[in-house]
């Protein structure tokens, strides 16, 4: 197989993409907060972490009631630049008072705003969409989104997919994890929502053991300098993917994150060459 390598070898900035139906356009890397905010508070470094990733322009911040305390050490960390990023969080609970509870908190913490509030793991959805619906026609929430992690429950979230009363959904995505091709990916492209991944470096494990870099070497041509950087263009370049949620506690990694978000992307040669060295990590 040959690859192709007569791209340019000049990598455009941080490609935009649209959510919720082209309403929202937004940097396709965005900045995960699941244990890395609170690692990064407990070095001290969460003003810097979050300041990194704007700098580099990283908008999109996910968090989440289930990450500790990332809700308002964000928040904190925001330190008067609100305005200069998309707010992704979520409501995690089975309890409709407490679900009421979690968006009056996160409104508070972002300005009056929430930019996506999402059902964490679809946990009470039919409980708390018409919440998000009225927060929404109150302008207390931007777009509304549902997230799982598991592959069992993929179905339930096509169900939910299919309401129409949600714009975005975020699911793991990775060279070893692909269960979303079959069903899920080509649904929210039928129904134009957009599309979140999560775990695009496979929590870790698919950086146990980078590939050298000879056999990265093909991939320079599409401004690929690191393994992180291939994973997370091998996600991107699907088209039907808008946003890489990568989490960090290390200031210094956002900027090598953000280069796996610039033009010019894999076609199919260039993905399956990075499954193949997925298989190997």
């Amino acid at each position: 197989m040959q690859l192709r390598t007569e791209r340019s070898q000049e990598v455009a900035g941080l490609e935009n993409r649209s959510l919720g139906r082209g309403r929202v356009g937004v940097p396709v890397v965005g900045l995960g907060t699941w244990r890395r905010l609170e690692a990064a508070a407990a070095a001290g470094q969460e003003h810097e972490l979050v300041g990194a990733a704007i700098a580099a322009g990283i908008q999109v911040i996910d968090t989440s009631p289930m990450y500790g305390s990332a809700e308002p050490l964000l928040s904190d960390a925001l330190d008067g630049r609100r305005a200069q990023v998309f707010i992704a969080d979520k409501v995690w609970t089975p309890s409709a008072e407490e679900g009421v509870a979690q968006l009056s908190r996160a409104v508070d913490w972002y300005g009056g705003r929430v930019d996506l509030m999402q059902i964490h793991n679809l946990v009470a959805w039919q409980t708390h969409l018409p919440m998000l619906e009225d927060a929404r026609d109150r302008g207390l929430v931007g777009l509304i989104g549902a997230t799982h992690y598991s592959p069992g429950s993929f179905g339930e979230l096509a169900e939910v997919m299919k309401t129409g009363r949600i714009d975005t959904i975020q699911v793991p995505y990775n060279p070893a994890h692909r269960e979303v091709e079959r069903t899920i990916l080509p649904l929210a492209d039928d129904l134009g929502l957009g599309v979140l991944l999560m775990r695009p470096l496979g929590e870790g494990q698919l950086m146990r053991r980078s590939p050298s870099p000879d056999q990265l070497a093909p991939l320079r041509p599409f401004g690929v300098a690191t393994w992180a950087q291939a994973l997370i263009k091998w996600g991107l370049s699907d088209p039907r993917v808008h946003v890489s949620l990568t989490a960090t506690s290390q200031p210094g990694r956002l900027t090598e994150n953000a280069a796996g978000g610039s033009p010019p992307w894999f076609g199919p040669d260039e993905r399956a060459y990075v499954l193949r060295l997925a298989a190997t990590t």
